[in-house]
């Protein structure tokens, strides 16, 4: 699902501007975004956490040529599914 659908969406649902549900929606990812930037820990009961992982530099090999590629310390951000959202996508239909 893309922004654009999830906006869509909801305005079809409560019968709402899809300018104003524009906003709200990113007001919210905003708000996730600025969390994560302060190195906040996000989580959405049932759904999942978002957290940044700080991962050291090593050597690596370039595929191409095998010569040696330092790879520099890295942070990531990183989504862990919740216990009933997985749940619900590993259940029998």
């Amino acid at each position: 699902m893309k922004k654009s659908e999830l906006i869509q969406k909801v305005a079809e649902q409560h019968n709402l501007p899809k300018t104003k549900v524009e906003n709200i929606v990113n007001t919210i990812f905003n708000s996730m975004k600025d969390a994560i930037l302060a190195g906040e820990r996000i989580e959405i009961r049932g759904f999942g956490s978002f957290t940044i992982r700080t991962y050291n530099g090593y050597t690596g090999r370039n595929p191409r040529t095998g010569e040696p590629v330092t790879v520099e310390p890295k942070k990531l951000p990183y989504f862990k599914v919740g216990k009933e959202l997985r749940e619900l996508v590993n259940t029998k239909k």
